[in-house]
């Protein structure tokens, strides 16, 4: 279901590539101080040290799509970036060394790691640079179940069963379009972080996006992609990565890119489901997230009523949301009790949850409560990534529910495929440890410098990335934004990203410059294989309709 609203093999990589780089400088040291003339060794003590190199593993592979077999190049491998301000300017070989000779890193720096893969005989085709979010999370979701050459296939909403796990040709891939990359944040997957301060160097929405902007620069130049047209997809934390990304590409590194697809949008956490009662006042996020509790009901017949029509149901439910329901809440306390109650009477309606229940949590349901509650009577959990899972309560008394079943149900699948891929198929970092994800929770920075803040102000309330999207559109007015969502979706609710979307700070005329697709399937689309062929085909006709460059 689719909806359209105005709306070259270099070293192996981690421990031996660190060990290696501290045995070559610390022997440039013994040299000079020998009095060795090597220009290799003063080269390496002018740089100082650099514990990561660029590396790249190359292999070659076909895929068939729409019928076509696709021969293309596969490259996996790494790229080193800095964090912003750092100083490139030589150092003195005594200051890339200390007292005793050893190397020294003073610096923060990271190794990203990505696979592209490159169409043969392909030229200047686009080139989409994809990743997942998290923050903290690998990008393997994408690869691994969207648009790479393989993917692993599981069930539509039940816990996959344990390997062997089914690895397919791809029929879906995005390669038939455009070439990708998929790229991993640094300190997640194979990517790597080190130096002083590495944490507070990478761990934050200004840094990450600074990452990924001096990630891209290296590989257009690498690669020799300057002119070719130019995308991103960022999924979940990935479109507010995006949104940040993007403005910075346009603005500060005068690279006008032709589109940004985005799939299961947040850029503004304050409409978060997960926890607004720890916001109270803010009352959106309830009326964001009102469509998804209905599509939930829907899908597991919870409805007093069951609507034959699960889109005309939805657009019932998004206009109570933002006229009679937001209007409620607005009023507080003030209230009319007769209306309090007709408005708990039209939540049971469009949600399945007794009317007792929401008027004892004051009309405001959050979403791990709604998880909680939707099939209490079955002692199922709903999940959240996914409202089409489900899975056995792990405590029926408890007020939210304190696990994800669809995150439980494919994790095992997707990191088990990505594994064996990587190091059979792309022959990359054969006993290096991949780390699917990493819990940046404690360390991430969430403030924010928005578009037009003075230097060194930011806001407390960074985590609203809508003016970067806004001000990237406003900069380059033939920016395209594709808007992809699931109806199933509680982690990123699909009415938030149309609502963020609609209140975008710029001109009315940018808002043609925007598409929206929706999708009878959650958080990662794609789950559901009807729904990543619809997924498929939104985005290769974007990047056909937006390239200007011949098939």
């Amino acid at each position: 279901m689719t909806a359209s609203r105005n709306r070259t093999s270099f070293a192996n990589s981690g421990g031996a590539a660190l060990t290696a780089a501290v045995c070559l400088l610390a022997a440039g040291a013994v040299a000079a101080a020998d009095g060795a003339n090597a220009p290799e060794s003063k080269a390496a003590a002018a740089k100082g040290f650099e514990p990561f190199k660029d590396e790249a593993t190359k292999s070659n592979g076909n895929v068939t799509i729409g019928g076509k077999k696709i021969a293309y190049e596969a490259v996996a491998g790494t790229l080193v970036v800095h964090p912003k301000d750092w100083d490139d300017a030589p150092q003195e070989p005594a200051e890339a060394h200390g007292k005793d000779g050893e190397p020294k890193n003073p610096s923060a720096v990271a190794s990203m790691f990505y696979v592209a893969y490159f169409k043969s005989g392909g030229g200047q085709r686009p080139i989409t640079f994809i990743f997942n979010g998290g923050p903290g999370s690998a990008s393997l979701w994408l690869h691994m179940g969207a648009f790479g050459p393989r993917r692993v296939v599981t069930p539509t909403d039940a816990h996959a069963p344990p390997a062997p796990y089914p690895l397919v040709e791809n029929s879906y891939s995005l390669l038939d379009a455009s070439d990708l990359v998929f790229i991993d944040a640094p300190g997640v997957g194979f990517s790597r972080i080190a130096g002083k301060d590495k944490e507070k160097a990478f761990y934050g929405i200004d840094p990450d996006a600074h990452a990924f902007a001096e990630f891209i620069v290296r590989f257009l130049t690498q690669y020799g992609r300057w002119n070719s047209p130019k995308y991103l997809f960022g999924e979940s934390y990935g479109t507010t990565r995006s949104a940040v990304l993007i403005n910075e590409l346009e603005n500060d590194r005068s690279i006008d890119f032709n589109g940004v697809m985005l799939l299961s949008q947040i850029l503004n956490f304050d409409l978060s489901p997960d926890s607004p009662t720890r916001n109270p006042g803010i009352d959106t996020g309830y009326v964001t997230v009102l469509p998804t509790y209905a599509a939930t009901a829907w899908y597991h017949h919870k409805l007093p009523q069951q609507p034959a029509n699960l889109e005309s149901f939805l657009a019932e439910v998004e206009h109570f949301a933002i006229t009679d329901y937001a209007a409620a809440l607005a009023a507080g306390s003030e209230l009319d009790p007769a209306r309090r109650r007709a408005v708990a009477e039209k939540l049971h309606e469009y949600t399945g949850l007794p009317v007792e229940y929401v008027l004892r949590a004051d009309l405001r349901i959050d979403g791990g409560e709604f998880r909680q509650t939707l099939q209490l009577a079955e002692d199922r959990a709903t999940g959240r990534l996914d409202t089409r899972f489900s899975g056995p309560l792990l405590d029926p008394l408890s007020q939210r529910a304190e696990y994800d079943p669809q995150a439980s149900a494919l994790a095992s699948a997707y990191v088990s495929a990505f594994n064996e891929y990587v190091r059979k198929d792309l022959h990359y970092a054969a006993g290096e440890d991949f780390k699917p994800s990493v819990p940046l929770y404690m360390t991430w920075d969430a403030t924010h410098r928005q578009p037009g803040q003075p230097a060194g102000v930011r806001s407390r309330q960074g985590s609203n990335v809508m003016p970067d999207l806004a001000n990237a559109m406003k900069r380059n007015p033939a920016l395209k934004v594709q808007l992809n969502y699931g109806y199933f979706d509680l982690a990123t609710p699909f009415y938030q990203g149309i609502y963020e979307m609609h209140h975008l700070p710029m001109p009315l005329e940018l808002q043609k410059n925007i598409e929206y697709r929706g999708y009878d399937s959650g958080h990662m689309v794609y789950a559901k294989e009807s729904s990543l062929a619809d997924l498929h085909k939104n985005a290769a006709d974007f990047i056909a309709r937006t390239s200007h460059a011949a098939p």
